[in-house]
């Protein structure tokens, strides 16, 4: 009889069960805070991760006076012919594509809360995520994590990229955002046209008003005066005035000889007469310049000062001409266009999630945290005697 029988297959099994349960008993933290997590995100990311697709889109602002580098690098000519003068409008730009109106302006005209919404996709990915919502203000803060826009501060070119769960959604998405993006470009050229122009109008406008209204104020003087320009009539009048002078003075000249030469001249009483006669027109034509309220000096004062306004209008309405002339220029000096330095792409194949590395991080932070809290544990057990004692 042998003397040391082996033992029952079910004591071995017992045996072997214990001996399992008092290593997983022993190492339970590390299998909790270790093994379980690595082991999660490795089915989650080995086998329920949806794939997901990116497309680029890279794109400068510049204006049409920008002078153009020689040099061949992409780098150097977008600094010294794209954003150098854009970046405030590159930055707007980003500013927008980040935004809610954007947002909106997808829901609108690309579906997007569709694409991003694909039963398809896992639960953890697609939109609504888990515990979460359907609104509008859970759809922007899902988009902020799907759509990237910045700026590319070594070369120079602003990127939009755009995360979708099939290439083609990326792709539409990407191409949606650039066209937005060039509409709101056009609408800063039109906002900057528009505030240089309409008040380069406006004064024209006003110039205009001004000098019609000069115009028709000497044009109501003319009538209510009857006179067509009293400086020139005034000037004619003077004119006549002083050929009836000269002639008096030479008939004159000739009384006074024929008196001394023929006192008994009988044509000396006719002279005389005419003389007086003269006379009368002298005086009548200086009434009509000078003496009266009526005459012509008294109106000049009013038309002068209306010619003055009307040459100030004048002027104003050229110089307003000209600056509308230049602010026209100066707009479209600084006119705007989006140029495409990549147009989007589609993908031909998913970049996320990356399995593997993904797993690989998860196992080092839970590792890295089971030895914080271990070193954490032995160090309150070993101070644990001293404090007791």
């Amino acid at each position: 009889m042998n003397a040391n029988p082996p033992f029952p297959i079910e004591a071995q099994v017992r045996l072997a069960e214990s001996v399992l349960v008092a290593w997983a008993r022993k190492r339970r933290w590390f299998l909790i805070l270790v093994v379980l997590p690595t082991v999660v995100a490795a089915v989650y990311y080995g086998l329920i991760a949806s794939d997901i697709y990116i497309s680029e889109s890279r794109f400068v602002i510049k204006s049409p006076d920008q002078k153009r580098s020689q040099v061949s690098t992409l780098a150097n000519l977008v600094q010294t012919t794209g954003l150098s003068g854009g970046q405030e409008q590159t930055n707007e730009v980003l500013t927008y594509v980040r935004s809610r109106d954007a947002l909106r302006a997808l829901e609108a005209t690309g579906g997007v809360r569709q694409k991003f919404a694909r039963p398809n996709v896992d639960f953890l990915s697609r939109f609504p995520l888990p515990f979460g919502d359907a609104s509008f203000e859970s759809l922007y803060k899902y988009y902020g994590k799907m759509v990237d826009a910045r700026l590319d501060t070594e070369g120079g070119t602003a990127i939009i990229q755009v995360k979708a769960f099939t290439p083609r959604d990326a792709y539409e998405i990407n191409h949606q955002l650039l066209l937005l993006s060039e509409a709101l470009v056009n609408k800063l050229n039109d906002r900057v046209q528009s505030k240089g122009i309409t008040e380069a109008q406006r004064q024209v406008e006003l110039a205009t008003q001004r000098a019609r209204a000069a115009r028709v104020q000497i044009a109501q003087y003319r009538n209510s005066a009857e006179l067509i320009d009293p400086s020139k009539q005034a000037t004619g009048v003077l004119e006549i005035a002083n050929s009836l002078t000269a002639e008096r003075a030479a008939l004159k000249a000739q009384l006074d000889l024929m008196q001394r030469v023929a006192p008994r001249n009988p044509s000396i009483p006719a002279l005389r007469n005419r003389i007086n006669a003269i006379s009368v027109q002298i005086d009548a034509q200086d009434s009509r310049v000078v003496g009266t309220g009526s005459g012509i000096a008294s109106k000049l004062g009013g038309y002068e000062n209306l010619l003055v306004e009307q040459e100030f209008a004048t002027q104003s309405l050229n110089a307003a001409n000209a600056a509308l002339v230049q602010a026209r220029a100066e707009a479209q000096r600084q006119q705007f266009y989006l140029e495409r330095v990549v147009d989007p792409n589609i993908p031909d194949g998913p970049l996320l999630p990356r399995r593997f590395m993904t797993v690989l991080i998860v196992f080092g932070a839970a590792l890295c945290f089971y030895f914080i809290a271990w070193m954490f544990t032995v160090g309150v057990l070993e101070h644990a005697p001293e404090e007791r004692s």
